[in-house]
This record gives structure tokens, sequence and C-alpha cells, in this order.
């Protein structure tokens, strides 16, 4: 028999998947390179539109360069056996349905059809996700499995670099968790997979020269989708939760833009399957980020989601639960908060949104919120007693602290929720959370543990429990409660405002109080059309402080040279206290250097009823 079928590679250095890797990234670079040209000189080029994101012609069919090196690197490098043959063999199929798409521009219903295809010749070689035992309802799971990863990477690139680094992370995150438990032909399967996407993603990076295409697209969630499944068959998973939880973690990004994305069209009125720059990449640019950062924090959330994956595969399931509810909730607060942003016109949001009754009373109850917020603290109290006895005692779920955990969750969500409710927890605003909002969940928490106490003396005499357990458990759930709601204004201040850096450069006068108050008015309030740079104060001890980020200048005979290096339109004049003599000399220089000025102090007077 011949070696490339026993089971053995040609050549022994790719015995490392390292080795395989990194001339796979030679190939894929090189080959991008040839395909690109070729794409410019044959006018295979995407050129922009509205609801496209790039803004000049761009080489298409990189997909070709990602295809050709993973199948190059499968034929040298890789053991061959019946399973990698088929994920393989599948995904090129879908390769070819991409190109056409890509040459043609065939039809949503008949790229289905080729995934359909596809699908069936992967379940029908018994590559299935093992969930629920019985084997049709098993195939179908498998079947839906591949065709909404494989559209989820095909909606996912939508930015420079997106999909490909994406993607190439969720390889990764598979890999590493493949070593130990997985055949090294695998593994090195993956490897060079990565080193494909990492090859290609030199070009595709901000700002790219090429883009993937569906041929591209269809191909890289394919493969991703059924390389899990190599994961998952033969008996070697640890159960349905690792089953399930592990591949839908490795590929969580994708798997969340585009719910995120079904959703929200869906709640507009508009076709789920139609482009559009409201993808979870265009709204964290919409919020300020460049097109980069937008991008590197995507692949911090999928860095974030594959670490868990591999830690879920390995901890005991109530802590994997634990640790994917805590990233879900924090996922689903930002989700909601980038829900709110302007991605298009407001006519055509209201024209949108009068045609679809269901969608008014969405966006009249997430006014609210209440019942999302009762749903998110009955988790966290969960959570929080649950963390509280991993840290005291370890995993415990087969010790007797477990049947008191058990036992005594329902007591404590139901005091600790009227707690909430009898103090006022649910009347703040999250965006508006302050230090006296915090002094409320403090004593929520005080009074919800107070009155659990109590119950558990009264009902079990507090037989075997430990105090500990409750005094860290209200610890905890005053962090997770305080967190939760500041998570709104955490996020509003790491990411900057969509106006920030538009509007007239403007300069506080006066770093006392009334200036950092107006300071935070101009930043939430961008229909002022001022963009703060600095303040300026005549106190000497105030120099080169700073307040919320900006810098404080010396006034004194500075001004003006202040106001030339930073470029000043507008002067704010945010103090009563300026004494005349000063005002005078301020206006005298704005007149002469043609600078705005306005005063913009706060004030409470006597309202006349005359």
């Amino acid at each position: 028999m011949p070696k490339a079928l026993s089971g053995q590679s040609m050549l022994q250095p790719t015995d490392n998947p390292l080795i395989a890797g990194v001339i796979s990234i030679a190939i894929s670079a090189i080959l991008t390179i040839l395909v690109r040209e070729f794409a410019r000189r044959y006018g295979h080029v995407a050129k922009p539109k509205s609801d496209r994101w790039h803004k000049k012609p761009t080489a298409m069919l990189g997909g070709v360069a990602i295809a050709a090196a993973t199948l190059i690197g499968y034929l040298v490098f890789v053991p061959k056996n019946t399973q990698s043959l088929v994920v393989v063999g599948a995904s090129a199929w879908l390769f070819v349905v991409g190109l056409i798409d890509d040459v043609f521009n065939i039809k949503p219903y008949q790229k289905l059809f080729g995934q359909l295809i596809g699908a069936t010749f992967v379940v029908g070689f018994g590559l299935t996700l093992p969930l629920t035992g019985n084997q049709l309802i098993d195939i179908w799971v498998t079947v839906f499995w591949i065709i909404g990863i494989t559209n989820a990477i095909n909606l996912l690139d939508n930015m420079d670099g997106l999909a490909a680094g994406i993607a190439a992370i969720a390889a990764g995150s598979l890999a590493f968790g493949m070593f130990g438990s997985s055949p090294a032909g695998e593994i090195i399967l993956v490897t060079v997979f990565i080193g494909a996407l990492i090859g290609f993603l030199f070009f595709n990076f901000n700002p790219a020269s090429i883009f993937m295409g569906d041929c591209g697209s269809m191909f890289v969630g394919f493969l991703l989708s059924t390389s899990v499944l190599l994961g998952q068959s033969g008996g070697r998973s640890r159960g349905i939760f690792s089953i399930l939880a592990v591949p839908v973690l490795i590929l969580f990004v994708p798997i969340f833009d585009t719910t995120f994305v079904t959703v929200l069209r869906k709640l507009w009125g508009r076709k789920a399957s139609q482009g559009g720059r409201d993808h979870t990449s265009h709204r964290l640019v919409a919020l300020g980020l460049s097109e980069r950062s937008a991008v590197m924090m995507l692949y911090g959330f999928a860095i974030v989601a594959g670490a868990l994956a591999i830690a879920v595969s390995q901890l005991p399931v109530t802590s994997s639960l634990a640790l994917i509810g805590l990233f879900t909730a924090a996922l689903t607060i930002i989700g909601v908060y980038l829900s709110k942003v302007k991605v298009y016109e407001e006519t055509e949001e209201e024209l949108a949104a009068s045609n679809n009754a269901v969608f008014a009373f969405l966006i009249h109850f997430s006014h609210k919120r209440r019942v999302f917020e009762v749903i998110l603290d009955a988790f966290l109290i969960t959570v929080c007693y649950y963390g509280a006895y991993v840290f005291l005692f370890g995993p415990f779920e087969q010790s007797g602290n477990w049947e008191l955990f058990l036992s005594t969750v329902p007591i404590l969500l139901i005091l600790k929720l009227f707690a909430f409710f009898f103090v006022g927890v649910y009347r703040g605003i999250w965006r508006y959370t302050s230090i006296s909002d915090l002094i409320v969940y403090a004593k929520g928490v005080f009074i919800g543990s107070i009155l659990s106490a109590l119950a558990v003396l009264v009902l079990y005499r507090f037989q075997n429990f430990s105090r500990a357990v409750f005094a860290l458990d209200a610890l905890l759930l005053l962090f997770a409660l305080a967190g939760s709601r500041m998570a709104f204004r955490f996020i509003r201040e790491i990411i900057p405002s969509p106006h920030e850096a538009e509007g007239r450069r403007a300069l506080i006068y006066g770093a006392g109080d009334g200036g950092e108050m107006l300071l935070r008015e101009l930043r939430k309030n961008s229909d002022w059309n001022f963009r703060p740079v600095g303040f300026v104060d005549d106190d000497p001890l105030k120099k080169d402080k700073l307040i919320n980020g900006l810098k404080v200048f010396d006034s004194n005979g500075s001004l003006a040279r202040v106001c030339r290096d930073l470029e000043i339109n507008a002067i704010l004049i945010s103090t009563g206290k300026i004494e005349a003599a000063a005002l005078k000399e301020v206006k005298e220089f704005c007149r002469e250097a043609d600078i705005q000025l306005y005063r913009a102090e706060i004030k409470i007077e006597p309202l006349g009823f005359d």
C-alpha cells in the first residue's frame, strides 16, 4: 500500500504541526500575491457600494489562495484517513460553489442547495454531533450547525481582516484543544488551515488589498464547522455539554454577530440575508473606534471565547456553566448597548419601525429593561452563591455541600430579589449610575443576605452550613451587581463618542467643578458640536494637571500660545469667578484671533412670575 494512504505522511518533517503551519503561511502569502494580480488584471474586483464598507475597488478571489494553500498543505503534510478526506473534499466543493457565486452571482437558495449537498456528504460518512443518541436528530442538528457556521463566516466577512482573523483564532483554539486527545493528522490539518488564513491575512488586514469573496468565506466557514466534528466524533467527547459548549464557544464571535444582526434586521423589517452596515464591527466604528480597533476588539472577544472553550473542556459542568453564563451576560450587555447605535438614517429606521408593530412594542419595552434586569440579577445571585462555595471548598459537586447549595438557591433568589425591589434597585438608569446608586445596591445586598441567613437559620438551624459562605456571597454579589450596572458607563468611557473627532475644537476656561461638569456634558451631547481638547485656568497650581484625560494649561500670559498650539476654535467659560479684567482680556483676544467665546457656567436663579 502506498505510504500516503497508510496513515503516514510522505515527508517526515510534517510530524511537527508548527513546521507545516509555517510552510502553509508562506505558500498562502505567495498565492495571495498571484491571485491579487490576476484579479486586478482581469477585472475581478469589488466596487464600493452603499451597503458595503470599502471605499475603493479591491481585488476579489482571495479565497482561491486560502483554499489552494490548505489543499496543498493537506496533500503534502497530513496523514490521510477517511474523515479528513471527507472534510477537505466537502470544503473544496463549497469553495467551488462560492467561486461560481463570485463569478456569476447566483441566488441565495442556489448557494443553500450547494451547502446542503456538502453537509449531507459529511454526515453521510458518519461525522455528526452525538448530542441526543437519536441518529436522525443528530444528523439534522449537525446539518444545521454546518450550514449555520458557514453562513456566519460569510456574514462576518464585512470588514478588512475580520473573517480571516476570527477564523484563524477559532482554528487556533480548536487545535490547542485537540492536543493530547486527537490524532496528529487532525491537528496538522487544522494548523495548515491556520497557516493559509494567516498568509492571506497579511494582505487582507486593514487596509486590505484583496478580499476573500464567497469562495473564501464559504470554504473557511465549512472547513471550520466540519473540523469541529473531527474532535467530537469517535467517542472522544466528554459528554453532551462539551459536545455543544466547546464548538459554540470556539466560534462564538461569528455566532454572536449572526444572531445579533439577524434579530435586529427582523425587528427593523429588513431581510436577514441582505447586505448592510449594521454588523457588530460597523457599530463599534459608529461609536468612534477606528476600523482596526474595532477588528482588534472582536479578535479579543474571540480569544477570550477560545480560552473559555479550552477551560470548559477541563472543568466540571457546573463551573463551566458559571463561566459561560458570566461571559454570555457580559456579551448580552454589550449587545444591548450596541443595538442602540444608529447605523442608518433616522428616517429609514422610523419608516421600518412604523411598518412593524412588534418592533414598536419592543422598543417601548426595551426602555424599561426591568425584566432583563431581574433575570440578570437572578443569574448573578446564583453564580455568586455558587462561587462562594467554590472559593471556600473547591469543586463541591460530589460533597454534601452540593445538596445544601441546591436546596437553598431558590430561597436566596426569592429573598434577595425581594430585597432589591424593596430598596429600589430597579428604579435607576444604568448609564447614570452614581455613588448614591451603589449605596442602594449595598443596602439591597445587605438586607437580602440577612434575610437569607435568617431563613436558613429558621428552616435548617444552620446545621452543616458555613457562615463564611454567606459573607463571601454578599461581597461577590455586591461587586457583581455594581459591575453590571456600571457596565454601560464603562463602555462609554472605553469607547469614544462617535462625534469625539468632530466639532469645533474648544478650550474650557476654568478647571474646577463647573469645568468638569461641562466636559462631561459636552461629551454626552454631540448636538452642541464642540470637541473639548483642554482646560485653561488662572491658578498656577493646576498647571499640567489632568481632568478626565485633558490637560490643564496656565492662562497667565500664555492663552494665545495655547490656542495656537491646540488650534482652538472656541473658548467656553465655565466659571463665574473670573475677574472682570481677565474676562475683558479674554474677550479682546478672542475678537482679534477670530475665536468664538461662550459662557457655559451652570447657574440656578429664581424665576419671577411676571
